[in-house]
């Protein structure tokens, strides 16, 4: 059983916008503690150029016993609780360098998929007691995020012994809606019916639910 921290990431903004809830999710439970045990934040840069190297780097300084990572989904609605990572790279949008991989393995002649090794059903059951919208996904898309999983649990598989793996993705914060709403008003280029991106969620919620599945995933880890 490892005895090192919860580890909880979460990548800076990306895509123009001037905020991303992931990263701010990281630096709120820094420093905190979770079933008697220290969490760990620490922000990612958006940038597929050596994002396993960070992971595998962090796991091996750290020797965390749970890899809790988070991540913005625009437009979704409620906390979505990733199920499986794929072994690809395929961006709609560069990185923050400038690169969009296209039809990429993330790892060439790895696994199609690997799966997340977090209570991800038991995360959802308690997200959703707490009062929290939260839902199961079968993707994590093809961009950083997925990435992001699978360089975990890659990392993972050679640590002795192994972290618990998970990732979350969480909706826009409020202000980031209005401030699509007020660039929609000022440029008049999209009737806002046609926007489909517009659910939010408040920080301390997003904070509280992964808080939740940090404490899950920790005793979890425990009692393996």
């Amino acid at each position: 059983m490892a005895t090192g921290p919860v580890l909880i990431t979460g990548f800076e903004p990306y895509g123009g916008r001037g905020h991303n809830p992931a990263a701010e999710i990281a630096r709120a439970l820094d420093g905190s503690r979770v079933a008697q045990i220290p969490m760990v934040g620490r922000t990612l840069p958006v940038s597929h150029a050596g994002l396993h190297a960070r992971l595998s780097g962090l796991v091996a300084e750290l020797t965390p016993r749970v890899v809790l990572s988070v991540g913005l989904w625009p437009g979704e609605p409620a906390i979505r609780i990733e199920r499986f990572a794929v072994n690809l790279a395929d961006f709609e949008i560069p990185d923050n360098d400038g690169h969009r991989p296209t039809d990429q393995a993330l790892s060439p002649g790895g696994s199609v998929a690997l799966a997340a090794t977090v209570p991800v059903r038991q995360i959802e059951a308690a997200m959703l007691a707490a009062g929290i919208p939260a839902r199961l996904s079968n993707t994590a898309g093809t961009f950083l995020c997925n990435a992001c999983l699978f360089a975990a649990l890659q990392a993972a598989a050679t640590a002795s012994p192994p972290p618990l793996c998970g990732f979350i993705h969480v909706p826009y914060l409020p202000v980031q809606v209005a401030e699509m709403l007020d660039r929609n008003r000022q440029e008049s280029r999209l009737e806002l019916h046609q926007r489909a991106d517009l659910a939010s969620m408040d920080l301390d919620t997003m904070i509280r639910a992964v808080r939740i599945a940090a404490d899950i995933a920790a005793r979890a880890a425990h009692a393996s």
